[in-house]
């Protein structure tokens, strides 16, 4: 029986024949020159779907398992939907470089994060979202660590969840200038790497305390 292929970010699919795949675009920023190429290996594949997916990536549906190291190669791109113990790639909106609402770049900040953090081993999955203003259109409140836009620099929260259970992440701190984001982000991962708790991020945190984990990580 076909199984998943976490090293390759490969799914079955319900037919029990074909995998999906989703290409690593860091935060699911393209060009018309990388459009182009999806709609070309595409076609030159006979992908079934492309659609793109909830953390803002294209993902192709359908695929034969033959072909998936082969797309990888026509793409020129790694895998981008990997799953498992690890940080997973980071989502974030447009930010302030073009929505009028949005008071931080969370394109810039975003691919930091993406750069530093993106498949580092941990205890068990780490999502990451990034959203320019309150209006969170990056799901930022319901992530393992989430990133909040305001006037005067970043809030951050820590232990939400969007799975079978929806809980919203609590604020460990706020106003923070991009380079102290990535300061606490990298405490976070380290202390939840050396406790080894094979736990989600909001899991462990409530069973240590909440205020706790505020100090050891400030």
């Amino acid at each position: 029986m076909p199984e998943n292929m976490p090293e390759k970010g490969a799914a079955v699919q319900k037919d029990m024949e074909t995998y999906a795949i989703t290409p690593y675009m860091p935060g699911g920023l393209v060009d018309p020159a990388t459009l182009r190429k999806i709609a070309d290996v595409a076609e030159k594949y006979n992908v079934k779907i492309i659609k793109m997916n909830s953390e803002h990536r294209i993902g192709f549906y359908g695929i034969k398992e033959q072909d998936i190291d082969n797309i990888y190669a026509d793409l020129g791109m790694e895998p981008g939907g990997l799953s498992g113990k690890i940080v997973r790639a980071t989502k974030f909106c447009i930010g302030n470089t073009s929505c009028k609402k949005a008071y931080q770049n969370t394109i810039e900040l975003g691919l930091k994060i993406d750069e530093k953090f993106f498949k580092i081993q941990t205890p068990n999955k780490v999502k990451i979202s990034l959203s320019g203003c309150p209006n969170s259109c990056g799901e930022s409140s319901v992530r393992d660590i989430g990133l909040i836009g305001a006037k005067n620099g970043w809030k951050l929260l820590v232990g939400g969840t969007c799975g079978l259970e929806v809980k919203k992440g609590k604020l460990l701190a706020k106003n923070l200038s991009d380079e102290e984001v990535i300061e606490i982000m990298g405490k976070i991962i380290d202390y939840y790497k050396e406790k080894n708790i094979e736990k989600r991020l909001g899991s462990f945190i409530d069973q240590i305390g909440f205020n706790e984990f505020k100090k050891l990580v400030e």
